[in-house]
């Protein structure tokens, strides 16, 4: 499968979560479109982007099992997140409910919401390991601990897949609990499509936005946003606000641009996102050629995603073995028993190395390396450059005193793959032994 991509003769992609990688297939199309556009760049943009896109908008709602009127294209999940919180309005008791597992960058918006409107924020904390449970537990006692409060929970966000922990969350309960509980939810799914299945006809969250151009092999930067048509009429803006802009009073004294005069059946919502400004949406216009690809070449959505999580859990086990150490699961989980928290298509190993400190975790192994605060990013800098001479990188983080990698499977990649990696990242670990401080 590695001859479809376009990777160089050295190179081991093990985060393709982060930026994606496009098959040969979907490069020319998206080649192709780029010709399109230079060749004739006003009839391109006016006549035939709008009818491409709303191809595109039907292929992913209906990967997504969604209305076509409820899916807009935007850059990315961070713009799409953004862009819901942009247009709600928030009154003085209202609370976001959020994970601290969340992207840095959404916790970064919630800390401007404070700042600019005042708008209140409760964080659930996490211990991982952990069970899906647990999580809900620990979310039910926030909502009410906000109720005591005099406060009212207004809205949840949560991921599908935490980003750093490589850990798949109950989204779907927590969408149950929300919509139980008469809570908005907005969902960050930007590791989702193209990883695991997606039915957002059953799920029927508030908002839901997942990036195209992680796991789906479409171009970057592509992402598409979700918001319920009951939900509709909250949304009155994108970012920035544009040509399509709703305003309250129902009355827009500046006429419609004509990148929005070709089809008027086309609901407010649609064509509030149908042009911005003047941008790149040829991207979105691979979605179809990617879907495509997976489909003729790969086998199909539901092939992808059991190999993706086979692979995952095999793979990580793999390296975890290597080092003498663990993939990050629930506690206490046996070797034939199936993991909630891994059913998905990337993973999460500890590093034998740990920071001075007292660990959360009293049943690890011992590590061959410790060090001080103040050697992480060194420590880090040391196997990334291990990693780089082989062609390789992965994010690594610091996690109750231990160091851990995120490491994600691909169909492209192989058992054997995943064994390269544990021998390099095994020479690394022993390197910042010798450079640090070895454990006694």
């Amino acid at each position: 499968m590695r001859e479809n991509f376009l990777f160089g003769t050295n190179t081991v992609n093990f985060n393709h979560g982060a930026f994606g990688s496009n098959p040969i297939a979907v490069r020319e199309a998206f080649q192709q479109f780029q010709k399109d556009f230079d060749g004739e760049p006003s009839i391109f943009v006016r006549f035939k982007t709008p009818y491409l896109l709303n191809e595109a908008r039907s292929c992913i709602a209906e990967l997504l099992h969604a209305p076509r009127e409820e899916c807009v294209f935007v850059q990315n999940a961070t713009t799409g997140i953004g862009t819901i919180l942009h247009n709600l309005e928030f009154r003085d008791l209202d609370v976001i409910i959020y994970f601290d597992t969340m992207y840095g960058a959404i916790q970064m918006m919630l800390a401007s919401l404070f700042e600019r409107y005042g708008v209140q924020s409760r964080k659930v904390v996490l211990q991982f390991p952990t069970t899906h449970r647990d999580v809900l537990a620990s979310f039910l006692e926030t909502v009410d601990s906000i109720r005591r409060e005099g406060l009212n929970p207004r809205m949840a966000i949560f991921d599908t897949i935490v980003s750093s922990n490589a850990q798949r969350l109950p989204f779907e309960a927590l969408t149950e609990i929300c919509r139980k509980e008469g809570i908005q939810s907005l969902i960050d799914g930007a590791h989702s499509v193209g990883q695991i299945a997606l039915d957002l006809s059953r799920l029927q969250p508030d908002f839901f936005v997942t990036d195209c151009h992680k796991w789906l092999f479409v171009p970057r930067a592509c992402a598409v946003l979700y918001v319920a048509m009951r939900n509709q009429h909250l949304i009155c803006s994108t970012m920035p606000t544009s040509w399509g802009f709703i305003p309250r009073t129902g009355q827009q004294d500046i006429p419609p641009t004509m990148m929005g005069s070709f089809h008027p059946q086309m609901t407010d919502f649609e064509r509030l996102f149908h042009y911005i400004a003047t941008g790149d949406d040829i991207p979105a216009l691979c979605v179809p050629a990617a879907i495509k690809f997976r489909r003729e070449v790969c086998g199909g959505e539901d092939r992808i995603h059991q190999y993706l999580h086979k692979l995952a859990v095999v793979g990580t086990d793999i390296v975890a073995e290597t080092l003498h150490t663990e993939a990050l699961q629930e506690p206490g989980l046996q070797k034939e028993d199936i993991s909630d928290m891994r059913r998905c298509g990337v993973g999460a190993v500890r590093l034998p190395i740990q920071v001075s400190g007292d660990s959360k975790a009293t049943n690890f192994t011992a590590p061959v390396a410790l060090l001080e605060e103040s050697d992480v990013l060194p420590a880090m800098n040391c196997i990334w450059g291990i990693l780089k001479d082989h062609g390789i990188w992965i994010p690594i983080h610091c996690y109750h005193n231990w160091l851990w990698v995120r490491i994600c499977a691909q169909i492209y990649l192989e058992e054997e793959d995943f064994r390269h990696l544990a021998s390099i990242l095994q020479e690394a670990c022993q390197q910042v032994a010798k450079v640090f401080k070895p454990a006694k």
